[in-house]
């Protein structure tokens, strides 16, 4: 399972989904589509922005937990 840190990032660093958003200009749906964990499928472009603005690395945003 994938699990994407964007609340806690966002808690951190304390953003909004619309901050993103605006800042990115990624859609708002898939940011809070990726803050709820309820995305199917994102834009690696999408991503990118998004890792961009937070001044993070993908793998800080998104981790493989494995249910062993």
């Amino acid at each position: 399972m994938i699990k994407c840190h964007l609340s806690t990032i966002l808690g951190e660093k304390r953003l909004k989904i619309a901050d993103v958003a605006r800042e990115t200009g990624v859609n708002r749906g898939t940011i809070t589509r990726l803050y709820h964990e309820t995305a199917v499928r994102v834009e690696f472009e999408a991503l990118e922005r998004i890792c961009d603005y937070l001044g993070c690395e993908i793998g800080e945003l998104l981790t493989i937990e494995r249910n062993l």
